[in-house]
């Protein structure tokens, strides 16, 4: 079906937003197409936009979970968490903290497939870690873990899922407890992927015959963790619910709403968001902007509507490790987020406007408004792909 265009001031909610009539990105807009559903909304249209598009059959068929601010308050806690570090002076902690996660992945690896029980006490240490870090400067773990280069084995997502929840956790102000849960359960939930043919644990199912085979993953990770000394005694059961859904339609036990614990359905919306994201064939290798979008369609259905827009707000429009094309045809990554005004992150430009890689990187600060020509500020025009740009995590801020 065509979209049909409208001016805003006849816009009603419940219509599907498809199109703009000036690019998404010199917009607030988190990305690009979205149910009309709130004032605010209405508002920021009307100060960016004289006409939009509308898709009259996503507009028919949506399903608006609208969240209210008593959901919100019902997903958040009262710890408050300030900065301690810069992103350059947490990086190097960073680093070494991901570099031993990276060692404990691969010790879990080996006795695992061996059948072997796993070191608690290295895993304790690594989510430790992490959460250290996570609690210091989030940006900088956030940066660090988009920037290292995919093995591709079968354990090889499970520190960056790690720190996404120990960072999502941190932005709901959870407690320092309630952070480490979160690191463990992102570190081991996937742990029974190593019982998988490696293949089939690489690339996922292509069939319904390897989604059978596929789903036995979970089973084997709440037997595995069960069966390892020193562990939370909630891990095991929390390890069954990130691929259980909000309607109750996931696995293995189609558990619906309210019966999934809590960190099961942050587990639920990271891990899926890790696995958009994800460079192929691990996984769909989609850009920050389309993965958020997809997993907003699908709040109140797969997902639980408050903590998707919190983890919306969280991640931000340009999540800190993205890669961006500026309006000046030169290529950077993100590098901390600007809480104020989320459409102008610090960046660290990384190519040149012909593709060319800058030694050394130029670093802007665009809340500052930093000048392309001397009528032009610097701008993001679009985020691209995780991978569009190769850059050693070791040549930054030296």
């Amino acid at each position: 079906m065509e979209l049909l265009e409208v001016p805003v001031e006849k816009l009603a909610f419940g219509m599907f937003i498809s199109k703009l009539d000036r690019p998404w990105t010199e917009t607030p807009f988190a990305f690009q197409g979205f149910v009309l559903q709130k004032d605010k909304q209405l508002e920021v249209l009307r100060k960016y936009c004289k006409h939009v598009f509308v898709d009259p059959e996503k507009a028919v068929v949506q399903d608006v979970a609208k969240v209210t601010a008593e959901d919100i308050a019902k997903v958040r806690g009262t710890t408050v968490y300030r900065d301690a570090a810069s992103v350059e002076h947490e990086l190097p902690v960073a680093q070494k903290a991901f570099s031993n996660t990276s060692v404990v992945l691969g010790e879990i690896s080996r006795v695992v497939e061996t059948g072997n029980t796993i070191d608690s006490s290295r895993s304790h240490e690594a989510v430790a870690q992490i959460t250290a870090s996570v609690v210091r400067n989030p940006d900088a773990m956030a940066l660090l873990i988009k920037l290292q280069e995919k093995s591709g084995t079968t354990l090889s997502r499970a520190a960056e899922v790690s720190v996404m929840m120990t960072i999502f956790g941190r932005f709901l102000q959870l407690p320092p407890d309630r952070l480490e849960i979160l690191g463990m359960l992102g570190l081991l939930q996937d742990v029974g992927k190593l019982k998988l043919p490696p293949e089939l644990a690489a690339r996922g199912p292509s069939d319904d015959a390897e989604m059978e085979i596929y789903k036995t993953h979970v089973i084997n990770s709440v037997r595995i963790l069960s069966d390892t000394p020193g562990l939370p005694p909630e891990l095991p059961g929390l390890a069954s619910l990130h691929h259980e859904r909000y309607d109750g339609a996931g696995y293995p036990r189609g558990l619906k709403g309210d019966a999934i614990a809590f960190p099961g359905l942050i587990a639920a919306i990271v891990d899926t968001f890790d696995t958009l994201t994800a460079p192929k064939p691990l996984g769909q290798g989609l850009s920050p902007a389309n993965a958020l979008s997809t997993i907003y369609k699908e709040r109140g259905r797969q997902f639980h509507p408050a903590l998707v827009e919190q983890f919306i707000q969280c991640v931000g429009v340009f999540p800190v490790g993205c890669v961006v094309e500026l309006n000046s045809g030169e290529v950077a990554v993100v590098i901390a987020q600007n809480m104020v005004r989320r459409m102008q992150p610090r960046i660290m430009v990384v190519k040149d406007m012909n593709g060319n890689p800058m030694r050394p990187y130029k670093m802007l600060d665009l809340m500052k408004e930093p000048k392309v020509r001397p009528d032009e500020p610097y701008r993001i025009q679009r985020s691209l792909e995780y991978g569009s740009v190769e850059i050693d995590p070791r040549e930054l801020f030296l």
